[in-house]
């Protein structure tokens, strides 16, 4: 028997390949602090390490214990060491700014790249973000949010780090195609696609079509299922849904 971390780096699995050159790197499978609320930093740090996962994404949002203001620099090299013993690495860091109110939340975008580049200097996690609104306002919002992703853009060439923006099937932004449009509007490396399936699964989409439109944008997976329960969709742990994870 053999735990996760062991499994990962002995198989041969799938190759990402890397956004600044040819060579590839293996993926590496991560748990999101998101759903460790109500844990302290390092007890979800060590939780996940137990586990045998190889990565976390830190929660910044405000409540969560990776809110940046909550950390202080001997916080961040606290967490920085914790990180480095466990050997996990941080690939993400997860806001959740929508773009269909007054905040463009350029400070919250500032705070958290600023906060990547103190924990993970070498690597700075991608900062990844739902974009809000609902489902029936994509044709009169996606101007509006072309517009402010151009801002965040800017932000993310002077902070040096990558945003990943995500459709959500609760939101405006809820198809492959309409994360497509908008970075073909922006137009600028430093923002990227995340890939969920879980948002288009028990839709009418098909899985190839999904990954076919988004992998060449994606920079960061999520993975989880989704299953329909009286007519409402409820996210699952993968393995609990249909999805089809060999294809």
């Amino acid at each position: 028997m053999m735990n996760r971390r062991e499994f990962l780096s002995t198989a041969s699995l799938a190759l990402a390949a890397t956004s600044q050159a040819d060579e590839a790197k293996p993926i590496s499978l991560g748990f999101s602090l998101y759903g460790m609320k109500t844990l302290s930093l390092a007890d979800g740090v060590k939780a996940c390490s137990q586990i045998g996962y190889g990565a976390v994404e830190l929660a910044v949002m405000p409540g969560w214990p990776g809110e940046p203001k909550l950390l202080s620099a001997d916080a961040r090299k606290d967490l920085r060491t914790r990180l480095k013993d466990a050997r996990l690495s941080l690939p993400a860091i997860m806001e959740n700014c929508p773009l269909d109110g007054k905040d463009e939340f350029l400070d919250r975008l500032k705070a958290a790249a600023e906060l990547g580049h103190s924990l993970s200097p070498d690597s700075p996690p991608v900062i990844e973000t739902i974009l809000g609104g609902k489902p029936d306002q994509w044709e009169a919002v996606r101007n509006a949010f072309a517009e402010r992703l151009t801002k965040w853009a800017k932000l993310a060439e002077r902070e040096k780090i990558i945003i990943c923006v995500k459709a959500h099937r609760f939101g405006a932004t809820n198809r492959p195609e309409h994360v497509r449009w908008l970075l073909d509007q922006v137009k600028s490396e430093h923002v990227k696609a995340v890939y969920d399936w879980s948002h288009f699964e028990q839709r009418d989409m098909k899985l190839a079509d999904t990954l076919k439109e988004l992998l060449p944008a994606t920079r960061f997976v999520h993975v989880k299922d989704t299953v329909m329960e009286k007519g409402q969709a409820k996210f699952v742990l993968p393995g609990e849904g249909s999805t089809d994870y060999v294809a």
